[in-house]
């Protein structure tokens, strides 16, 4: 087979040849789209699961959808380290270059636009030798007594406000995605969920799309008890075999080539499912493949070369983040579930490392805040990779 012409494209956040199994939250999306403009309330959306199921794919093209109805629309990648003042303004700076080109009224782009960046310079540290080296590339004079309080959820509100009138005002709405959402601080989160609540009493068309991984639902009602009613959860998983099927069939057939049914099971066999497996095991075999169609021999061939794959770029790259204290945890959790994709009782862990569970709590404290595990219940813990433990127990230390 051609590796000029092999269609899968295994990537972090890399949109598929094929987008299958994510219909029906396309189709809401729409709906949610189209109620905004027309200004029907509608409850901004917070999609959850496990790494590798297409969140951050979906993100985009959910943010495409927007762009192609006229919407101003904006991404942030939120990071545990950083805040949210300045990835936010330059996402939403990017939804008002996009509204600025419909709008009529320059002056009223240029009051948002001025909004915005006193917004953003309240992100500027508090010495002025140090302000003056960073500027949100935002030229127009700062708006004076807008979003300049300091205080990050009064500042939200009315810069969310502002935003949301300029895309009133050519009859749209305005669309921002934020991914890794459980990354946000606790002052951002809680400012969040406040400017979403007062927008959404308003009617204002302003969305957010939020994307994390699945204790994300905790965090947000941790920070405001209203959320659980302020959001749409959407759980994102691994595909079932018919769509998982047709993620793999529809690039090949495009090609001109074909793939066993024989080859086709051993893919949902070797992948789970899941999207970002689906890639890298098809991309693998029909490398592999040395005449089409693509056979199980094939995808069994390749395999190894898959899983190395994913062993340094997928799940390597996590586990070196990964203290000793913190892979011995992860470690005991690979072996009580031998391997397989399900949680553990924390005091299961203890028990097998012959520890006391408080002795513990730091290491398995870190690796939540490093978005390796997640706790799905109380007392429970789970691997937020999937297939995590397989490669743990095949791991050689």
């Amino acid at each position: 087979m051609d590796p000029v012409r092999n269609p899968f494209a295994p990537g972090a956040g890399q949109r598929p040849p094929e987008l299958a199994g994510r219909d029906k939250e396309v189709g809401a999306f729409e709906v949610v789209l189209e109620r905004v403009a027309r200004g029907r309330p509608e409850r901004s959306l917070v999609l959850t699961g496990l790494r590798g199921v297409g969140k951050t794919v979906l993100l985009g093209e959910l943010r495409s959808m927007a762009v192609k109805r006229g919407w101003g629309a904006g991404k942030v990648e939120a990071r545990p380290e950083a805040g949210l003042r300045r990835p936010l303004s330059a996402a939403l700076h990017r939804a008002i270059r996009d509204l600025a080109v419909r709008h009529r009224a320059p002056d009223r782009v240029e009051d948002a636009l001025g909004v915005l960046k006193a917004f953003a310079l309240r992100a500027a540290p508090d010495s002025a030798k140090l302000r003056d080296r960073w500027q949100p590339g935002i030229d127009v004079p700062a708006k004076q007594g807008r979003a300049d309080s300091g205080d990050i959820e009064i500042d939200l509100v009315e810069l969310f406000t502002d935003v949301a009138e300029l895309a009133q005002d050519v009859g749209t709405g305005v669309a921002l995605l934020i991914d890794e959402m459980q990354d946000l601080q606790a002052d951002d989160i809680s400012a969040l969920c406040a400017a979403c609540h007062e927008l959404s009493q308003s009617g204002a068309p302003l969305v957010v799309v939020g994307a994390g991984l699945p204790h994300l639902p905790a965090v947000l009602s941790a920070s405001k008890s209203y959320s659980e009613r302020l959001f749409r959860y959407v759980r994102i998983d691994r595909l079932s075999r018919e769509d998982a099927d047709r993620a793999v069939l529809a690039p090949v057939e495009r090609e001109d080539a074909g793939i066993t049914e024989e080859a086709l099971d051993a893919m949902f066999d070797a992948s789970g499912g899941y999207p970002y497996f689906i890639q890298a095991y098809g991309k693998a075999a029909w490398d592999a493949a040395p005449a089409d169609p693509i056979t199980a021999l094939d995808v069994s061939v390749a395999a190894p070369e898959a899983d190395a794959e994913l062993a340094v770029g997928f799940f390597g790259s996590r586990y070196e983040r990964a203290t000793p204290a913190e892979r011995e945890y992860l470690r005991a959790m690979a072996e009580l579930t031998d391997g397989k994709d399900a949680g553990v009782n924390t005091a299961q862990v203890a028990d097998h490392l012959q520890r006391k569970p408080s002795s513990l709590s730091p290491a398995r404290d870190s690796l939540i805040k490093k978005g390796l595990v997640y706790s799905a219940e109380r007392g429970q813990i789970a691997f937020t990779v999937p297939h995590f433990g397989r490669f743990l127990l095949g791991r050689e230390d």
